[in-house]
């Protein structure tokens, strides 16, 4: 006969609550879920048992059970963690025990831990509830506690259904029953496998698939200068790690992260692409695309412009012509190289090299002459630009003029009113010109007493009242003497540049006479002698 069960070891009890915590804290820990978790799950499946009796510490090799049923309906309250109920039954004939039909069943409830993946489903269960021991050939049974520890693994087969591959629990319980009308106890350490299916409830509806979406900045530039790529991955799961495949329909691409640079160099205009793979290491992947634009480089002709230095000169004399040219297109990515040359001018001769050029002007007539350069650049664009030289005649060299002439009594040098009237207007201009300098010519005629003389003191003179009277410097006063007849002295004006060559003219150098200009002194009368009184 059966008895009631003396119940179970508290450190059993114990060490399976630590080790199903254990178990569900590092299956938690293992995987993240990738596919939706079911609000609820039914199993249902086939089940072995392997007993594991010991009767009054006595292990009893008994069979095998192979016939068996599992069921479980779980609830999922969190996140990887649900409450399952479990069900379970078990029938075999013993011969052992005189062909007793045996019938164990459970009945149990305790939490579930699970870690979804894209294929599969580890889980791990802790129960605890009624474990029953019936003899269907008496009709006795008796019901214990009972404690099962285990787990499982389901491989996922569509959105509400996946494959029990395997289940293994470790069963406990101790009843006490009666073998041969002896009264015993019993203790059941069993282990349980179970496969079936799992019908999976109130699954959320798959998220969106992975995405992505590329851009570039900048979307038009010239050849030569860079462009950044950058990807943004959509929908993927962030626990894995993503890697980026770049490609490009032209230049370079460089990058294995979210950004990519693009070498644009020698790249011609037109429309180009440049695209990223993005992967998780599993099934999520997605792809995108971005275009770029190569601008055709502007074509301007160059800028030249050109001087002159001097612009104004005297026939023969040089000018310095110098231009200036650039490109408006050359930039440090796009370099436009420039360069003078046909070299030419209207006038006179003109030479030079490189951004300098040597205009002549011996021989040239007076007036405007231009001269022209051309500025080529390495793109065969050219400009002309003109610099202009203004020609001059040089003035006639200053020349000695007579001024005018003072004339002289026969046989006299003095020099009288009139003539110093005249020499006061030859003052003036030398003191406004002081600059210039004067040549007095003296003349007289072969009549006259001593003539060579007498023309000599005339010139001699007239430099006397300039210098003395007006203040003159006497080194600015040339005397002559001239050929020819006149009882004259001619004032002739030499202004600076310029030199006296009058011909028939000696340089003479006579002091002046003893009465130069002006009138003769009176003659001095010795005084009278008083004589003396006569005495009568």
């Amino acid at each position: 006969m059966l008895r009631r069960s003396k119940g179970y070891s508290p450190s059993v009890l114990l060490l399976a609550i630590v080790v199903g915590a254990v178990a569900i804290c590092t299956m938690a820990r293992a995987q993240t879920q990738d596919n939706p978790q079911p609000k609820a799950e039914i199993f249902g499946g086939y089940s072995f048992l392997h007993p594991g009796v010991n009767v009054n510490g006595t292990s009893l090799d008994l069979e095998n059970i192979p016939a068996g049923w599992g069921a479980a309906v779980t609830f999922n309250v969190a996140p990887h963690f649900g409450f399952t109920a479990d069900f379970g039954g078990h029938y075999h004939t013993f011969p052992q025990l005189g062909n007793t039909n045996v019938h164990l069943g459970t009945f149990m409830f305790g939490p579930h831990i699970e870690a979804r993946t894209s294929h599969f489903t580890p889980f791990a269960e802790a129960l605890f509830g009624l474990h029953r021991v019936a003899e269907t050939n008496s009709g006795v049974s008796d019901n214990a506690f009972g404690l099962a520890v285990g787990g499982g693994l389901d491989v996922h087969v569509a959105r509400h259904l996946d494959l029990r591959l395997g289940q293994v629990d470790f069963i406990h319980s101790k009843h006490t029953l009666s073998f041969n009308s002896t009264p015993a106890d019993v203790t059941f350490n069993s282990i349980r496998y179970r496969a079936g299916i799992n019908i999976l409830l109130g699954v959320a509806p798959p998220g969106p698939p992975p995405s992505a979406s590329c851009s570039v900045q900048p979307m038009d530039v010239y050849a030569g200068e860079p462009i950044t790529a950058n990807a943004r991955a959509v929908n993927f799961n962030p626990k894995r790690t993503l890697s980026y495949s770049w490609t490009v329909s032209g230049g370079k691409i460089s990058g294995k992260d979210s950004t990519a640079s693009i070498d644009t160099t020698g790249l011609a205009p037109g429309s180009y692409t440049a695209g990223a793979t993005i992967t998780d290491g599993k099934k999520g992947e997605a792809s995108c695309r971005a275009s770029f634009t190569i601008k055709e480089r502007p074509k301007n002709p160059p800028r030249v412009s050109c001087s002159a230095n001097p612009s104004t000169v005297l026939t023969g004399t040089p000018s310095t012509i110098t231009c200036s040219c650039s490109s408006p297109d050359n930039a440090p990515d796009y370099p436009v190289q420039t360069s003078i040359s046909n070299w030419s001018a209207t006038g006179g001769r003109i030479s030079g090299s490189g951004n300098t050029a040597t205009l002549d002007t011996t021989g040239a007539a007076a007036g405007p002459i231009t001269a022209t350069a051309t500025c080529t650049d390495s793109r065969g664009l050219s400009s002309r630009a003109t610099a202009s030289v203004n020609v001059e005649v040089p003035p006639p060299p200053p020349q000695a003029s007579k001024l005018n002439e003072i004339t002289f009594k026969r046989n006299s040098a003095r020099v009288d009113n009139t003539a110093k009237a005249i020499l006061d207007d030859v003052a003036l201009r030398l003191q406004r010109e002081s600059d210039a300098h004067a040549v007095i010519v003296g003349f007289a005629e072969p009549k006259e007493l001593k003539p060579a003389k007498l023309a000599a003191e005339r010139a001699a003179n007239a430099k006397e009242y300039l210098a003395k009277e007006k203040g003159i410097d006497p080194s600015r006063i040339e005397t002559r003497t001239g050929s020819g007849g006149g009882m004259k002295a001619e004032i002739w004006f030499v202004p600076a540049g310029a030199s006296f060559n009058e011909p028939g003219t000696e340089v003479v150098n006579v002091p002046p006479s003893r009465v130069p200009y002006g009138r003769h002194a009176a003659p001095t009368r010795k005084p009278m002698k008083k004589k003396a009184p006569t005495t009568r």
